[in-house]
């Protein structure tokens, strides 16, 4: 998913307090809570309701449930990252361990099924669990109706009204459009993510519009499979700019090396689709004169917005800031009976972050405590190496005026990464000055989004760069480098 801005930087801690139900006139609600919305954060709201012994139901339109990120989004492409980065180890490092195979070559129709079977069966895992723990499940898309209403357009036809004590909203995002290049996924030639993810075939040149998560990652996935691939970013770095400077130019320069190619400081005016090809005509982001590029696939993703159209806001009188749903400190809108999380509020655009929100609000309306820590949410690109961090960057840190001490371990020290000889990337530890706390961890490697759990749970409980180097790591592990960069930020590692 796109990053976007942190969530609240003005929030460290987000506690939600009990809540009391709001009452009615006439008949009592059907339902304790209904979710509108199936996707990570709507789904495992639904389920905790469920647990806590709330009546709840759970409206979905897509006809399956998980959202975009199951759906179209996160697990799909997981799996296709998985299964390049298969075959670019068979054909570019297998020799390097004295393996050595003839004639690797790629049954694409047979990877994409692989990825639609990992995608059906997590779907249906859902459905089970909702029976599990007794949530109702329909197929339909909601429409708030009242502060106690939801309208449903049933997927075969007819509708239905819920009325709820409480409704959560959890649409989710959709693909954010860029006008100059309109995506038509059937002809596959100018594609947003979903269509990337539904290829008929390895193109021999692809362009990416937008180098964020998204873009990096499919773009990694085509290149491995042996396309050309060239991104177009209208910023002047990769990645929007949330990255740590220090970690995003090494990252920069290793998918350089991988053979992608960059195009930054630049726009996409025009789009011509012509015959099997697509011209694009791009220009400096700053204005000048523009130059023509042609490939056989074009991928745009320039980011998402809210999905928060035409689902009944305005007939509560619930406001929106660009698209996002207005939301006080507990994620409860302007009516009191209604509330809001995931892709659909402020924050990034993050499959956890949305069910951290879900299960605060479920709390909460269960009459028990919730907290979302937006400064513990971490980001993972799925590239390879990996790159994942959590908390402040060194450039945030220098802007707020804040004094820390950097602590950082290149991977080419580790024994873990030099025997599997996988040596790219580095850890980057960030902590206060005068109290050694953890502000910020940045790594870049394989398995970052493994390895970025402990510091995750180090800076949600206040540890210090002193208490995570003076935990034992298992040898030889690549987390030993998160070990080595904690010394070197409050004292000095031991293999560097």
């Amino acid at each position: 998913m796109m990053l976007v801005g942190r969530a609240r930087a003005s929030v460290i801690r987000r506690t939600i307090t009990p809540t009391v139900a709001r009452a009615f006139s006439g008949s009592a609600p059907e339902y304790d809570v209904c979710v509108i919305g199936g996707g990570p954060g709507g789904y495992v709201a639904a389920i905790k309701a469920g647990q806590l012994g709330l009546k709840t139901v759970c409206v979905e339109g897509r006809g399956s449930l998980g959202g975009t990120c199951l759906n179209v989004g996160c697990i799909p492409s997981k799996s296709l990252l998985h299964s390049s980065h298969l075959y670019e180890e068979a054909t570019h490092k297998f020799a390097d361990h004295g393996i050595i195979v003839d004639n690797v070559s790629v049954d694409f129709e047979k990877m994409m099924d692989a990825k639609s079977k990992s995608v059906d069966g997590l779907t249906k895992g859902i459905e089970g669990l909702f029976k599990k723990n007794k949530v109702d499940y329909v197929q339909g898309w909601g429409k708030i109706a009242g502060p106690n209403g939801v309208d449903v357009s049933l997927n075969d036809g007819g509708a239905q009204s819920i009325q709820a004590k409480n409704i959560i909203v959890a649409t989710g995002s959709v693909v954010a459009e860029l006008p100059p290049v309109p995506v038509d996924n059937e002809k596959q030639l100018i594609v947003d993510s979903t269509g990337a993810l539904s290829l008929k075939k390895v193109p021999e040149k692809m362009v990416v519009i937008g180098g964020g998560v998204i873009g990096l990652e499919l773009g990694s996935v085509y290149r491995r499979l042996g396309a050309e691939v060239h991104v177009v970013e209208f910023m002047p770095e990769i990645c929007g700019g949330v990255v740590d400077k220090e970690i995003n130019k090494a990252f920069h320069r290793t998918l350089k090396k991988q053979g992608m190619k960059f195009h930054l400081g630049k726009k996409v005016v025009a789009s011509e689709v012509t015959g099997d090809q697509v011209k694009l005509t791009v220009e400096p982001a700053e204005g000048g004169d523009g130059e023509e590029m042609v490939a056989d696939v074009v991928l745009v993703s320039t980011g998402r917005r809210p999905a928060t159209d035409d689902i009944g806001l305005e007939t509560v009188g619930i406001s929106t800031t660009r698209g996002m749903i207005d939301t006080d400190a507990t994620l409860r809108t302007s009516v009191p009976s209604i509330w809001a999380i995931g892709d659909a509020i402020d924050g990034p655009m993050l499959a956890h972050k949305a069910e951290e929100e879900g299960i605060a609000v479920v709390e909460t309306i269960a009459g028990s405590h919730g907290h979302v820590n937006y400064d513990a949410i971490p980001s993972v690109i799925y590239t390879h190496p990996e790159l994942a961090f959590v908390g402040k960057t060194e450039q945030e840190l220098k802007e707020e005026g804040v004094s820390y001490n950097k602590g950082t371990f290149t991977m080419m020290a580790n024994s873990r990464a030099r025997t599997v000889l996988d040596t790219d990337g580095m850890v980057k530890i960030l902590a206060d000055k005068k109290t050694d706390r953890i502000l910020g961890i940045h790594i870049l490697g394989s398995n970052a989004g493994e390895m970025i759990a402990e510091g995750v749970l180090g800076m949600e409980y206040g540890a210090s760069s002193e208490d995570i180097a003076r935990t034992c790591h298992a040898h030889p592990t690549l987390s030993e480098g998160f070990k080595e960069a904690a010394m070197a930020t409050y004292d000095k590692p031991i293999h560097s």
